[in-house]
């Protein structure tokens, strides 16, 4: 995906709520009922598609795992997925 660089506003409500412009839902891909993930470092916070986040989040977990158990290539894991569905059918 392309950088998107703009700057966008939006005011705080008495309980604290905030729309977030259709310019950065678009961006963030999130629509009615989605999730957002704040992130804070310090004072700086930023808003992530919580879907995105959590598979960040997943594949820096696992990053090295892959290799570490065999898996050398796109084929390996292919063949290990195939198999599992052949033990589970039987």
């Amino acid at each position: 995906m392309a950088q998107v660089a703009f700057v966008n506003d939006a005011k705080v409500m008495d309980k604290g709520q905030v729309t977030i412009p259709k310019k950065v839902r678009e961006v963030l891909g999130v629509a009615n009922g989605d999730r957002v993930t704040f992130v804070v470092d310090g004072n700086t916070v930023k808003v992530i598609n919580s879907a995105v986040y959590a598979l960040e989040q997943f594949q820096k977990q696992m990053k090295g795992k892959a290799k570490k158990a065999g898996f050398i290539s796109e084929e390996d894991i292919a063949e290990w997925i195939t198999e599992g569905r052949r033990s589970k059918a039987k």
